[in-house]
């Protein structure tokens, strides 16, 4: 059985007889300690039989209740190992909790503001980190802005973070390619959408280094939060650049309303 504070995983029901009978259930249960409902994001590992990573697998459960735990069973999507998965090649690499108030909304659903805010996976090279955050017009009526996303960098526990500067742009990150322009207004037609960044070095020097799990985003000030998982890795340099919001004109944007 593998476990994490509010994850564990089991085997349930009966395995097959052979490779051919194809793999027991493997189920995991979810716990919520908090008092306000969560959702949580579970990244698995699964394991060959000698051991060693062969993929990994990510599953959400959303708005787990205050002092509850669910049941779910993994959906392995065809585990490429000897058709014999069970509990015991299963490892839990990661989990995210974020109040389910402050989840990203899933492709597919738009939430009662028309703003859907998402951040991507991320790049690395040569220390340095760029996050993308996406803010796609998924409603029915025209939406402006202009500036910064406005954030909160928090900790494990949700609490926040001091020491760290948060710039507005990227000039001053090194090797970030500053975008050089001052904010303009944006304006996102029901489908469009904008984009902003975060861009930090993950340089180590004296002193201690820095990790961010969380951070609340808002599109603009009095907008709805919404708390994200970008892994900020600051190392000891103390600064976080975040560009200004722009047009999206990559066509990857909502592309309609509730997509």
């Amino acid at each position: 059985m593998s476990q994490r504070p509010g994850v564990s995983v089991t085997a349930d029901g009966l395995p097959g007889v052979g490779a051919s009978a194809g793999p027991c259930v493997v189920r995991y249960d979810v716990t919520n300690p908090e008092s306000e409902p969560f959702t949580y994001t579970i990244t698995f590992s699964l394991m060959d039989e000698q051991g060693r990573a062969m993929s990994n697998v990510e599953e959400t459960v959303a708005s787990v209740g205050a002092g509850k735990t669910v049941r779910r069973t993994l959906d392995h999507g065809g585990y490429p190992g000897d058709g014999a998965l069970d509990a015991g090649r299963v490892r839990i690499l990661d989990v995210e909790r974020v109040p389910s108030d402050e989840a990203p909304v899933p492709a597919g659903t738009c939430p009662a503001s028309g703003l859907r805010l998402t951040a991507d996976q991320g790049d690395a090279a040569m220390g340095l980190r760029v996050v993308g955050l996406h803010l796609e017009n998924c409603g029915d009526r025209t939406y402006s802005l202009e500036g910064y996303p406005v954030l909160q960098l928090l900790d494990a526990e949700h609490q926040p973070v001091d020491g760290v500067e948060i710039l507005r742009g990227t000039e001053g990150i090194p090797m970030a390619g500053g975008d050089g322009e001052v904010p303009r207004p944006v304006t996102l037609r029901p489908g469009e959408a904008a984009v902003s960044g975060l861009a930090w070095r993950n340089t180590t020097e004296f002193g201690g280094a820095v990790t961010v799990p969380y951070v609340r985003v808002r599109a603009e000030a009095g907008s709805d939060p919404v708390m994200v998982a970008p892994h900020l890795d600051l190392g000891t340099t103390g600064e976080l650049g975040v560009r200004a919001w722009r047009k999206d004109e990559s066509g990857s944007g909502a592309g309609r309303p509730g997509a």
